[in-house]
């Protein structure tokens, strides 16, 4: 499809661009997916004829107008189709982790009044279902078929029949489409939360509108994005970040999206579908780097050097200290090492853009320094969820989150709180007055400009309209002489050592800092080869010259560490934090009152003696 200028459409809905590109691309291809080894698509003009008789038929089914319709699946070309259905229904999309728990989903269907659910397979059924019998929900439609014996009150309808003869609705849908308006509500985003039940965050159509419209300004002015951009979808799509950045963002600019298999393969599936563009969150960046200078250490001496290299004269271009001696070594590196590394991101990456979760600056600089531009952006899911992005043009610098989007306002309150103002933030928390008012404060200077968001981040902006984020308010350690120490810039520095690989710190109303380790399993394996040792964590963990690695590790991170963020003793946890097992949420953050209650003797421990 011809590149679309964003900034020249304004439309009333997310369902009206849809339909807006979907002309414009007629049989180009849009959805991708991996089936018998080969990758196939779906065109723009197959998509919206299955969305538009998805929408025709959720309402004869009948749904109304508002009605909540749950979606439970895994990135794939009928996430995306089913969303779009629901919203030109005129209903309210609510996606779910598919990681959810029994007990999740009951909380998501009671709380969201869900009247349907939309499920992707069997699998997923089998934990959704039990929930969704005790619930108000009547249909449930499954992508692939569900092997069901008999009916009982909720009725389960097959994804095929569905998505048929679109063509006959797609006038009266687009239409539909086109007579609603930027305020009504699109989805209910569940944040998953680091403490309390989750909260449903109304975003509206112009919310995911203005959010889209920013991120594209920002790819258009500083990467020259053209006709052929390609995106590649590995977060999940239930995330804020990956709904309006991987799905809504390439619909925007007509740009094509492949669905990735999943972790296991998304090595392979960047090198096959060579994606242009790449929305991550910095776990995933952290992986890829402990991995690649593994990887490059086997190669030998020259790939080591070119790497040492790399990273010298790249810390040196990034902080614009480059010297006439260092040029030569940067074109050599340019010629032979940075196109390699580059071939294996697919060698047509424009950028990689981090967010979800603070960016380490180390990491920012590491990938600058093989020939990857790494954008770090920042935001909440009640902030459409993207406030503000690194970009080329203002200048890379790798502890900032970059100047705020696009029509987009961000002040800094008297206590340091970083707030927002502007068509991106949510309409509230859905059936949470209490929350929202919170939250949302209307200035009284100016109440038809809409209410201030307050983040509950702390920050500056700098002298180039950068924002730098210092703290968390509600995540800031309070030590007992009344000092503040952010936790996830410590724990965010133990983890870039290749011995950990989770940790949490611990000093609410203590003299120091102690911590929660979770060793890397990798490293536990060579270390254990080269000690000949048990490879068992169980038994390792006892071993007075294990502890004294892992104690080896955090002595390095204490040397960068002011004298109130070290950390002065640590312990083992039982099991690595999981979504599974509660100790982290969906986006990879960990559930700190829950780590606090599980191993509250574990942290007392640390205190005595």
């Amino acid at each position: 499809m011809k590149l679309v200028n964003p900034h020249l459409d304004h439309f009333p809905s997310l369902v009206a661009m849809f339909f807006d590109r979907a002309m414009r691309g007629g049989e180009d291809p849009f959805l991708w997916r991996k089936a018998d080894r080969t990758w196939q698509p779906l065109s723009w003009r197959q998509v919206a004829n299955q969305v538009a008789a998805l929408a025709h038929n959720l309402r004869e089914l009948g749904l109304k107008d508002g009605d909540r319709v749950v979606l439970v699946s895994e990135n794939r070309p009928e996430f995306c189709i089913a969303d779009l259905a629901i919203m030109a229904a005129g209903c309210i999309t609510v996606p779910t982790y598919t990681t959810n728990t029994e007990r999740d989903h009951q909380h998501i269907l009671d709380n969201s009044g869900a009247s349907a659910v939309i499920v992707s397979t069997a699998k997923l059924a089998r934990v959704l279902m039990p929930a969704v019998l005790r619930s108000n929900v009547k249909m449930v439609i499954s992508m692939e078929s569900m092997r069901v014996g008999q009916q009982g009150d909720v009725q389960v309808l097959d994804w095929d029949p569905l998505i048929t003869g679109g063509e006959a609705y797609r006038a009266d849908i687009e239409a539909r489409g086109a007579a609603m308006k930027r305020e009504d509500t699109a989805c209910l985003i569940y944040t998953s939360g680091t403490g309390g039940a989750p909260r449903g965050v109304m975003q509206h159509h112009g919310a995911i509108l203005h959010n889209a419209a920013g991120a594209a300004e920002v790819l258009v002015n500083d990467f020259g994005i053209g006709d052929e951009e390609v995106f590649l979808s590995f977060l999940p799509l239930s995330h804020a970040y990956e709904h309006s950045g991987g799905q809504f963002l390439p619909i925007m600019v007509g740009a094509q999206i492949y669905y990735s298999e999943g972790l296991e393969k998304l090595v392979s599936n960047i090198e096959e579908t060579r994606p242009t563009i790449m929305v991550v969150v910095p776990r995933l960046f952290e992986v890829i780097r402990a991995r690649m200078i593994k990887s490059v250490e086997k190669q030998g001496k020259l790939a080591n050097w070119m790497l040492n290299q790399a990273l010298r004269v790249g810390e040196k271009d990034y902080e614009r200290r480059l010297g006439v001696l260092d040029r030569p070594v940067d074109l050599l590196l340019n010629k032979l090492f940075r196109p390699k590394i580059q071939q294996r991101f697919g060698g047509r990456m424009k950028a990689l853009v981090s967010g979800g979760a603070p960016l380490n600056p180390e990491i920012g600089v590491f990938f600058h320094s093989i020939g990857l531009t790494l954008l770090q952006g920042y935001g909440q899911t009640e902030a459409g969820p993207v406030i503000s992005c690194n970009r080329p043009s203002v200048g890379l610098k790798m502890d900032t989150v970059g100047p705020p989007l696009m029509n987009t306002e961000v002040k800094i309150a008297d206590d340091g709180e970083i707030l927002v103002r502007g068509e991106l933030v949510m309409k509230g928390y859905w059936r949470n007055k209490p929350e929202t008012e919170r939250v949302l404060v209307p200035d009284p200077a100016e109440p038809e400009k809409g209410p201030w968001l307050h983040t509950g981040d702390i920050g500056h902006i700098d002298n180039k309209g950068r924002i730098v984020i210092t703290d968390r308010k509600k995540d800031l350690i309070v030590n007992d002489k009344g000092d503040n120490v952010s936790p996830q810039r410590v724990e965010g520095m133990l983890t870039l050592q290749p011995e950990i690989l989770q940790a949490m710190v611990y000093g609410d109303k203590r003299p120091h800092l102690v911590g929660l380790i979770v060793p890397d399993p990798e490293w536990i394996v060579e270390w254990a080869e080269v000690e000949g040792l048990p490879k068992d964590l169980k038994l390792l963990r006892e071993h007075e010259k294990f502890r004294a690695a892992v104690r080896a590790a955090i002595d390095r991170v204490n040397e960068q560490l002011s004298v109130i963020e070290k950390v002065r003793k640590f312990d083992f946890a039982d099991e690595p934090f999981t979504i599974e097992n509660e100790q982290m949420t969906p986006s990879m953050k960990i559930r700190r009152h829950v780590l606090r209650e599980v191993y509250q003797d574990k942290i007392a421990a640390l205190y005595k003696g």
